[in-house]
């Protein structure tokens, strides 16, 4: 399930907490601007507690950070994540 989740989480069989957190993870990632309250609200309406949203907003904020860290210094991909992003 991580492998499809990797490729496109929209394919996998994920829940309904799972698909709202991959979808809030998404729009924070690609249209952070677009944020509301509403995201946050959709998030409780599936059981997430505000320490949840919390975590999940700082883990993801920090991934898109370091990654654009990496690619504003030029850093190489490891050899493993080069072999993924060609296939």
């Amino acid at each position: 399930m991580a492998e499809t989740v990797k490729r496109d989480y929209r394919e996998a069989p994920l829940d309904a907490r799972q698909r709202a957190l991959c979808e809030f993870a998404e729009k924070l990632t690609r249209h952070p601007s677009r944020m509301t309250a509403e995201d946050c609200h959709q998030l409780r309406s599936e059981g997430l507690s505000d320490r949840d949203i919390l975590d999940a907003v700082e883990v993801i904020s920090y991934f898109n950070y370091i990654n654009r860290v990496a690619d504003g210094l030029g850093v190489d991909l490891e050899p493993e994540m080069k072999r993924r992003e060609n296939e």
